[in-house]
């Protein structure tokens, strides 16, 4: 029948090594993306600290506050 090939997804036995494949191949390319290339390496390791760090320490931070001073001279 045309949903013969549903069925066998249905089966434990079968869909639960072809989950495991897919997941793992998923972490292998999400592993060999990161760690591949030294500049995206470099931008990562620099971007490690972005939790910790205050809005306000940095003033070329896209996402500082604009004070109604800094809107009046532009």
């Amino acid at each position: 029948m045309y949903y013969d090939w549903l069925m066998w997804f249905t089966r434990m036995e079968n869909s639960k090594p072809l989950a495991l494949v897919l997941f793992f191949s998923a972490f292998c390319a999400i592993v060999l993306y990161v760690y591949s290339g030294r500049r995206r390496g470099e931008r990562l390791e620099s971007c490690k600290y972005i939790p910790f760090q205050d809005e306000a320490d940095t003033p070329d931070s896209p996402f500082r506050k604009v004070t109604d001073d800094e809107r009046e001279s532009n």
